[in-house]
């Protein structure tokens, strides 16, 4: 499926040279993300580190595109927190998406319920925003102003903060395709629920190449 121009990021070929896959027809495989879930945690960091890099070696360039869809658990209130900060980065720096998003999920379970019981929203975006600076050299303060919520000038008005809207075209994005459990993965438009997140390299290429050859 489609992305909007702006987080052209979020997607990652199976090959270095995005340009080229994006000008053939590669299979999509949507991946929906939380953050703060244990099992997104588990899927991402075998993909990113594992699963990727097999596929190059496997399959031909322009064989896959991945991308990354940003999917907030509501019942985890840092959710939106971290997902926002990840959105701020790539509005900082586009290169820095998924090199953030990986150092977030090594230290996520620092953003689960229970650590972030006893602070405030500022708190949360100062700790994301500690890592984003450390972890991919993103400028803190820049990216607190993007975090920052405003004082009202009178009546309170739920305006948000800069990185807000953007945050809603994902949520909107994720209710629209009636996408609940993190993770879930979607091929080339369709929800594949046989993806899991505890598959080794071996099972993810072997999924693969029944995609690959069902052309």
């Amino acid at each position: 499926m489609s992305i909007q121009p702006r987080f052209l990021s979020h997607k990652l070929a199976s090959t270095s040279n995005l340009a080229a896959a994006a000008s053939s027809t590669p299979h999509t495989i949507e991946i929906y993300l939380d953050y703060v879930c244990r099992f997104s945690r588990i899927m991402f960091t075998n993909l990113y580190h594992n699963v990727l890099p097999a596929i190059a070696d496997k399959f031909p360039d322009q064989a896959f595109v991945f991308v990354f869809r940003q999917h907030v658990q509501p019942w985890h209130p840092s959710s939106p927190l971290v997902h926002e900060a990840a959105i701020a980065v790539e509005r900082l720096d586009p290169s820095k998406f998924w090199a953030f998003s990986d150092a977030l999920f090594a230290v996520s379970p620092q953003f689960y319920d229970e650590a972030v019981y006893d602070e405030s929203r500022p708190q949360t975006y100062e700790r994301l925003a500690d890592l984003a600076a450390k972890s991919v050299d993103i400028d803190k303060q820049a990216m607190l102003e993007l975090l920052a919520v405003k004082p009202a000038v009178g009546e309170p008005t739920n305006a948000g903060n800069e990185i807000s809207n953007d945050l809603k075209l994902f949520i909107r994005q994720a209710r629209q395709t009636s996408i609940h459990v993190s993770p879930t993965v979607v091929v080339d438009g369709i929800v594949d629920n046989s993806f899991s997140s505890g598959w080794t390299v071996e099972q993810w290429l072997e999924k693969l190449e029944k995609i690959y050859t069902a052309n």
